[in-house]
């Protein structure tokens, strides 16, 4: 119980008055398409579902905004939100009014005409280079689209983009969804009281996006599993051959200070043992499987292009 109130020491979806009010969820609905726009895996929809049925239960008028894949700041009609709508009329079975952006004076006037239970989804956020920027006008077109704020994308609450942090500085109220208030129960858990042994296994392309996350976990894990790409700076720090894989070499010191710092806490720091080597990165190039101790590069110039946990 302890750990519960110190995860929602937050302002939760629960704590607000909804009803008849625009309610602006930040949902992650960053889901996988394949070449024909289908959605191929529905996960991140489910999961936001509680707190949108919660929301509409209680009389609010919601209005939906995400990002999906990487479209950088430009409108690309292949990372449109279109396939959620229609997955989201399917499993909300209500209709779902699809934006044709997420800012600007049509949006505006569709939420002013939002009636009680009606859903609205905004355009792929990402189609404006101000959302990454976290612009603080960008954040106030947003907020003006709502009356209260809510966030329930989990996945993406880390990056201070102008849908996550800059909006919440222009709005009345801004609270936790449901998904968040259950990640943040787990999250104190495992900070507050973990279990052991208490192994965590961090993945990711760079060592300078996660700094801190590790520098905080070599102080409670007794176990740290670090794979993706980041793995390739720490295993140069180790002094190993990694071909052309994704290496930061200025956070090369930092790598072997936080080695060095694992050794001295005696924690274990594991790194993968097993690599995908290719001599090009594509799907239909030669590949093989490898160990790092193994300096052969298929033709003296290959990439580590993957690599496989330990344990």
């Amino acid at each position: 119980m302890a750990v519960e109130r110190m995860a929602m020491n937050k302002v939760s979806i629960r704590d607000l008055n909804v009803k008849n009010k625009r309610v602006f969820i930040r949902v992650d609905f960053n889901v996988p398409l394949d070449e024909e726009g289908h959605i191929t895996n529905d996960a991140r929809i489910q999961a936001s579902l509680p707190t949108i049925q919660y929301a509409l239960a209680k009389g609010a008028k919601v209005i939906l905004a995400s990002h999906l894949g990487r479209p950088k700041g430009k409108v690309n009609p292949k990372m449109s939100l279109k396939p959620v709508a229609e997955a989201l009329r399917k499993a909300l079975k209500r209709e779902v009014i699809m934006a044709p952006d997420c800012v600007g004076q049509a949006v505006l006037a569709q939420t002013t005409r939002l009636q009680e239970g009606d859903v609205l989804l905004l355009e792929n956020l990402r189609f404006h280079p101000e959302e990454e920027a976290n612009d603080p006008g960008f954040s106030k077109q947003l907020a003006a689209l709502c009356d209260l704020y809510v966030n329930d994308a989990f996945g993406t609450a880390h990056r201070a983009h102008a849908s996550t942090v800059g909006i919440t500085s222009y709005v009345d109220k801004a609270a936790a969804g449901l998904l968040m208030e259950k990640e943040l129960t787990y999250l104190a858990k495992a900070v507050a009281d973990p279990d052991r042994p208490y192994v965590a296994i961090l993945g990711g392309a760079k060592v300078s996006d996660k700094m801190e996350v590790i520098e905080n976990l070599l102080k409670i894990v007794d176990v740290l599993l670090i794979g993706g790409g980041m793995a390739y700076t720490f295993l140069r720090a180790e002094e190993f051959e990694v071909g052309k894989s994704l290496v930061e070499e200025d956070k090369v010191p930092l790598a072997e200070s936080l080695l060095k710092e694992a050794d001295d806490r005696r924690i274990k720091l594991l790194l993968p043992v097993d690599h995908v080597v290719a001599n090009k990165i594509d799907a239909t190039a030669e590949s093989k499987i490898t160990s790092i101790q193994n300096t052969d590069r298929m033709d003296g110039s290959g990439y580590w292009s993957g690599n496989h946990s330990p344990l």
